[in-house]
């Protein structure tokens, strides 16, 4: 595993022309149709990105949105994703071929839907402090006596809009959904999300992961109008995951993914501050979260 999180990268010898940077991804032009998705080892909790990151974040996101990609790929045949490759282009120089193996996927190039899709199977995070004010989430009412963490009966689609670097997401209504995407869409991406979110949940349950929410990012193909996933899917940045064997109803969960950051910024004031380094045991502690939920879901050694 990598000792020094790369958290820059300077590609200018790639001959790749650079289109944008993320919260995570620093994303490059291949051609008309095809991008470079390189995932950096910076972290961001509450649409803050830290100074320092996780060494070796950027390529394990990456392989496990590539095992997701095609796994959905073979079990929801009728759903289309954007990964062509997880290989690096041939035209990458050999003086860059090391920093960024494993952490680049090659993908098709899609307008994409202004929303985030945004999948609860238990209530917690925003959906929970929502609920305790109003007993409802993202404005639906939901059922009384709800207990934090407490599974859902059915999971439930909570769009939020996509805000750009250094603002924030706000969850959004089915209807305000509708308005911004279209009914027709709006539909099809709450239908595919929940569809994407079952089959995951039972992937990740076998395995001793409880998904209790996930993030989903979609394009549309402008010559078939299919909706395509894109972005990443089903990491740790993008999904709650919990520890079946210590789940637990009526409190906050012990976790694989940024939670365990989210709480010691809140636990130190740090929370939504710019400029913040995380001390090396929280780097140490959220790497090896990362690291177990991907030896988890996918059966392979993280190294």
């Amino acid at each position: 595993m990598a000792t020094q999180a790369i958290t820059t990268l300077d590609l200018s010898s790639s001959g790749l022309k650079h289109i944008a940077s993320g919260k995570v991804r620093e994303i490059y032009e291949i051609d008309a149709s095809s991008l470079l998705f390189i995932a950096t080892d910076r972290i961001s909790a509450y649409d803050v990105i830290l100074t320092n990151g996780i060494p070796g974040k950027g390529a394990l996101l990456t392989q496990l949105s590539a095992h997701w990609f095609h796994l959905i790929e073979t079990r929801l045949r009728s759903l289309k994703t954007h990964l062509v490759s997880a290989s690096l282009p041939a035209s990458i120089p050999t003086n860059l071929q090391e920093t960024l193996a494993n952490r680049t996927l090659q993908v098709r190039r899609y307008p994409i839907l202004p929303i985030e899709s945004i999948v609860r199977g238990y209530i917690t995070g925003s959906a929970w402090s929502e609920y305790k004010k109003s007993g409802t989430v993202n404005g639906l009412v939901m059922p009384k006596g709800l207990q934090e963490s407490q599974k859902l009966e059915t999971a439930t689609w909570t769009p939020s809009t996509k805000a750009e670097q250094g603002e924030h997401d706000e969850n959004i209504s089915k209807e305000r959904a509708a308005e911004i995407l279209g009914k027709e869409v709006a539909t099809r991406v709450e239908e595919v999300s929940l569809q994407i979110y079952e089959m995951a949940r039972n992937y990740a349950a076998e395995r001793g992961i409880l998904i209790a929410d996930t993030k989903f990012e979609f394009g549309l193909d402008p010559t078939t109008n299919e909706l395509v996933l894109v972005d990443e899917v089903l990491t740790p940045d993008s999904s709650r995951f919990w520890p079946a064997d210590q789940y637990e109803v009526g409190k906050s969960q012990s976790s694989y993914d940024k939670q365990f950051l989210r709480d010691w910024l809140t636990s130190t004031g740090n929370k939504g501050k710019e400029g913040v380094a995380m001390p090396e045991e929280i780097v140490k502690a959220t790497s090896e979260k990362y690291a177990e939920a991907y030896e988890k879901l996918t059966g392979k050694k993280w190294v």
